[in-house]
């Protein structure tokens, strides 16, 4: 029997902050390799990888030296000042006597002090939001209730929906660090709620971080996430985020064999019999999806028609994963038979979608792209191309995100090898932005 991974402590989180802080700073800043960084500290490649993914504690000395070799002028090691103090006040209990308070006072301030400077959280974040986010994870102590936890949770599902995925990022990761906070201080029954909440937020911080083509982050989030739903023991939730994961590594995170794999991992959580829900709904549209895109239409087939007979149900509301608003039947079938070649039933889809008035500025959007892919994959090379190089030029730059050109990039791979000096194709590859899935080094 397959037990759960063990939860991640609470307790590591400001630890593991700090390891994606250096990584984030070698690759998008520095743009260094694991080996270059290593040969300038010195230490292996080996040895940084560990650091990089929290298996090896970092010291303020080699904080320092990390600085240096990333000339980073002091925001690493300020980095470092701010969430080691972070961590010290996050571990405070409720009832503290007052020297203690005196001190905890002592080091809100200095937290606050940091930002005025513009070298904490800014540094790795958004410079001009560093006051603003740790005035507020420094003051707002007050826990939130769990019904202002769900208002938070709508909020964010609204950004993700109608603004563009960098604009979002920055308030995600805010709210992440504060239900860590509250984490710490939760009583049983509160923390239970809480990690359920902290499942779903850490879920949508990796679907934005898949929309702005960060790879690796968005796969360490949806680890964060699994485990908060594992900890919570609601099965259906963690079935929910493992279909969620599936779902989205198909947008450039892992190849489509992989993301088979993820949902025979997960159906085996739902059991021999499992009961219709909608963490079973989302595993196996994932699958019905993944088997399309390596072309095994057949089992593409029943699979869709298995995800259609689970999803017919009469399930309750679970917001960003299962609305009436979000299209969800309608989508995966405009996916899967968009893939599949099979236009009439992809058409019907499509028209459902773009009569409506689904949530997401993404949904019509990908729905014309799966036609066009519907019109490429049964023969249309020209006319299918051109359909899709009309939608992306439409689409205003910020709003461009990842899962939106790899569902363009399908179109492209679709095109036979011998065909793909159409003059059409030139032009697709045009309009494309010149960004792909950052990868994890190994």
């Amino acid at each position: 029997m397959n037990r759960p991974p063990a939860p991640a402590s609470p307790d590591d989180f400001a630890a593991e902050m700090m390891a994606y802080a250096i990584r984030w700073w070698r690759e998008s800043v520095a743009r260094m390799s694991l080996r270059q960084a290593g040969m300038r500290i010195p230490l292996s490649h080996s040895y940084l990888s560990k650091l990089e993914r929290n298996r090896r504690p970092l010291t303020a000395d080699l904080v320092s030296q990390l600085d240096r070799a990333y000339r980073a002028e002091g925001k690493i090691t300020e980095f470092y000042c701010l969430i080691t103090k972070f961590d010290h006040a996050s571990r405070c209990t409720l009832a503290v006597s007052p020297s203690q308070a005196e001190e905890d006072e002592t080091e809100r301030r200095r937290l606050l002090q940091l930002a005025a400077t513009g070298m904490g959280v800014g540094a790795f974040i958004a410079p001009d939001e560093s006051v603003r986010r740790l005035v507020d994870i420094a003051l707002n102590t007050a826990p939130r209730s769990v019904e202002d936890w769900e208002l938070v949770r709508d909020d964010h599902l609204h950004a993700i929906r109608t603004r563009p995925a960098a604009e979002v990022h920055d308030d995600l990761l805010v709210d992440l660090l504060r239900i860590h906070r509250e984490l710490l201080h939760a009583d049983d029954g509160e923390r239970t709620e809480l990690y359920r909440i902290a499942a779903v937020l850490a879920a949508f911080h990796a679907s934005v971080l898949t929309r702005l083509g960060e790879r690796g982050g968005a796969l360490r989030w949806y680890e964060t996430a699994r485990a908060a739903a594992d900890s919570s023991g609601d099965r259906d939730l963690r079935l929910l985020i493992r279909g969620h994961e599936a779902d989205h590594s198909l947008y450039g995170l892992r190849s489509p064999e992989a993301v088979l794999r993820l949902t025979q991992d997960a159906l085996r959580i739902a059991g021999s019999s499992p009961r219709p829900s909608v963490g079973l709904v989302f595993v196996t549209r994932a699958q019905a999806h993944a088997l399309a895109l390596t072309n095994r239409r057949a089992e593409a087939r029943k699979a869709v028609q298995r995800f259609t007979d689970i999803a017919e149900a009469n399930f309750p509301v679970v917001p960003g994963f299962w609305e009436s608003s979000d299209y969800r039947i309608y989508f995966t079938h405009s996916q899967v038979f968009s893939a599949i070649g099979d236009e009439t039933a992809a058409a019907k889809a499509q028209e459902s979608i773009l009569k409506g008035d689904p949530a997401g500025y993404q949904v019509p959007i990908n729905a014309r792209l799966h036609a066009a892919q519907c019109t490429v994959v049964n023969g249309g090379i020209g006319e299918g191309v051109r359909q899709a190089t009309e939608v992306l030029a439409a689409i205003p730059r910020p709003y461009c995100n990842l899962m939106i050109t790899e569902t363009a990039r399908r179109i492209l791979r679709a095109v036979p090898v011998h065909q793909r000096n159409h003059p059409a194709v030139a032009d697709l590859h045009a309009v494309l932005p010149i960004t792909t899935a950052k990868d994890i080094d190994v």
